[in-house]
């Protein structure tokens, strides 16, 4: 059905906005609202900073641990004065050398968290291109009520102006008259509220695509997807592709390397260090020339702590993983039987509006034309046909409405969002 593009804002005007160049005077794409909250849709902008602290994250566990400089000064006599008595102390210069793989497991640990960042991303963008998706079609809906409402009012006025013309010679009745007008108005009624539900959905689609500024210019511009046929269940490959899935499954692997990184908090890290100390020529210094160069190895001695509690956490840390991603697989299949189900009972709906109810409607309401116009029916009749036709348009739009929210849901429980 083709839709009239419901705007306020004058052409000029808009040509002349800030809408980005993808957004055309005819409408938006859904392809393009979608590219759009890619681009600028708050909460996919959250899941692209999470991915820049991830990255900064991992370079901060590749970082090794810096030496460590001390300097220090000596007096010979503190009666004499700082001034006159201090004099260099020596230096001393110390590393930590980490042993048991440790870096190279922070390392590890922080890819495989990045690579579980990457994914809810995916997953984030997967869920807003499907809430961009219901958007849309309840914005292209929206837009279907406002022109069959505006049909049926233009046609229930035009029938009021013919009684008005024929009540004055005296050709019907005036409490058809009457029937008409009530009529007339109730239709003006649904078309001003067909038009409030346009601006409603404009304002959660332009939400959606960071647009709320130019809401009101917003239109759906694609067609209806067409019916078809051949979906079937999700298999394990679907479901295992899933970004929610791989997220759980990264997230599994950064919880093992963090579980090996806790054992080996065991391996004794080792610090070394070389210092140079001086120290003042006297009467009962008859050794070397007041300089001495030292070499030392420092231990830990682990007779008290073992990191039991850290391995305890991070074992408890991987069986959380792993339950959680037995949770999100089952959370998947679900949604894919649910989706699947949804998707067959609204084609099968839309068949039955599209290919029965609709044309006997439209049938049913030319006969009430006719009959009434040869004066073979009376005016509840005609009316009642009209009503009877706008509730089946109505419903047909509400089906396909119902089958393309239900396909794009189809879609993004199996992973695969493109149409």
């Amino acid at each position: 059905m083709a839709v009239a593009v419901v705007a306020t804002v004058p052409a000029l005007a808009l040509a002349q906005s800030v809408l980005p160049s993808v957004v055309s005077l005819r409408g938006l794409s859904l392809r393009e609202a979608e590219v759009l909250a890619a681009e600028r849709n708050r909460d996919v902008l959250a899941a692209r900073r999470a991915i820049d602290q991830a990255r900064a994250d991992t370079i901060s566990a590749g970082a090794p641990p810096n030496p460590v400089l001390t300097l220090g000064a000596g007096m010979v006599n503190p009666q004499q004065g700082l001034g006159k008595a201090a004099i260099p102390g020596g230096a001393r210069i110390e590393q930590l050398v980490e042993r048991g793989n440790k870096r190279e497991l922070r390392i590890e640990s922080a890819k495989r968290l990045e690579d579980a960042v990457g994914a809810t991303l995916d997953d984030t963008l997967r869920q807003q291109r499907l809430a961009v998706a219901s958007a849309y079609y309840d914005l292209k809906l929206a837009q279907d009520r406002v022109t069959i409402a505006r049909e049926l009012a233009e046609l229930t006025s035009r029938t009021l102006r013919a009684s008005e013309t024929r009540l004055k010679a005296g050709d019907v009745a005036p409490a058809d008259v009457a029937r008409i007008r009530v009529d007339a108005l109730r239709a003006e009624n649904d078309a001003r509220a067909a038009l409030a539900a346009v601006t409603d959905a404009q304002v959660v689609l332009a939400y959606l695509v960071a647009l709320q500024a130019e809401a009101t210019a917003l239109s759906a511009a694609d067609d209806w997807p067409p019916v078809e046929d051949g979906f079937t269940e999700a298999t394990e490959a679907a479901i295992a592709r899933r970004p929610d899935v791989r997220a759980a499954r990264a997230r599994i692997e950064a919880a093992r390397v963090q579980r090996d990184l806790a054992r080996a908090l065991r391996t004794r890290d080792v610090t070394v260090g070389a210092g140079i100390d001086r120290y003042p020529p006297s009467d009962t210094n008859t050794l070397g020339t007041g300089t001495t160069v030292g070499v030392s190895v420092s231990v830990p001695l682990f007779l008290r702590y073992n990191f039991e509690g850290e391995i305890a956490r991070a074992e408890a840390n991987l069986l959380a993983a792993e339950e959680d991603l037995g949770r999100v697989e089952a959370v998947a299949r679900a949604d894919g039987a649910r989706a699947l189900a949804a998707l067959r009972s609204a084609a099968e709906r839309r068949r039955r509006y599209e290919g029965e109810l609709l044309a006997e409607a439209r049938k049913a309401a030319d006969y009430a034309e006719l009959a009434y116009q040869k004066g073979a029916t009376g005016i509840l009749e005609l009316l009642d046909a009209r009503r009877t036709l706008r509730a089946v348009q109505v419903g047909g739009a509400e089906a396909r409405t119902e089958y393309a929210k239900a396909l794009a849901a189809w879609r993004a429980s199996v992973g695969d969002p493109a149409p």
